[in-house]
């Protein structure tokens, strides 16, 4: 029996505050096919920004 290929794959979020500080979470690929942005903390920054999902 062939296993199934993982829907999960590991990416990377930039801050867009020009920090250069990162978050490395997973995401469902079926579910969210293209980049995702979140709201997070940027602790360089001090306070919450726009992260984007980089290649």
């Amino acid at each position: 029996m062939a296993k199934a290929k993982n829907a999960r794959v590991t990416i990377i979020l930039e801050s867009t505050d020009g920090t250069g500080y990162r978050y490395t979470t997973s995401k469902n690929k079926r579910n969210h096919p293209s980049r995702v942005e979140f709201k997070k903390y940027d602790p360089v920054s001090r306070k919450h920004v726009v992260f984007k999902e980089t290649k």
